[in-house]
């Protein structure tokens, strides 16, 4: 493999790790949205999904984001009958973010983010050394 390839494919990894950051940002900032009228559904949890894709210009397999969705898990209720958003039960519909699955994936999107950023100081070492034996 080429050594601008292996630049390329890194830079393509670190793009997908860092939607999937800005996903779990918001993930984590609207965790205590709900609804702002009788009944409304409160915010819900976004999801990522990657894929292998060939990449002609490269002539290899890189990662990208293949869709951003919403997870279909059911909201949980809190009895808060004073919330403006609480049905006629007084239940409120509360988002389906939970913070620890949410950090949990924020650690892993982090590690690989790094991974692909070594490889890419790796990688610009060996071009730089390569040009400096050719001078």
């Amino acid at each position: 493999m080429d050594l601008t390839n292996a630049l390329a494919i890194s830079s393509r990894g670190m793009d997908v790790q860092t939607t999937r950051l800005r996903v779990i940002a918001e993930n984590l900032a609207n965790q205590d949205s709900t609804g702002s009228t009788k009944g409304a559904d409160p915010y819900r949890r976004k999801t990522i999904t990657f894929e292998n894709k060939l990449d002609r210009a490269l002539g290899q397999t890189t990662v990208k984001v293949k869709e951003i969705g919403q997870d279909k898990s059911d909201l949980p209720l809190r009895f808060d009958p004073s919330n403006p958003a609480a049905d006629a039960a007084g239940y409120v519909k509360l988002p389906n973010v939970n913070s620890f699955t949410e950090v949990m994936d924020m650690r892993e999107a982090q590690r690989s983010y790094s991974a692909n950023l070594s490889v890419m100081q790796v990688t610009r070492s060996m071009l730089t050394r390569t040009i400096d034996m050719l001078k």
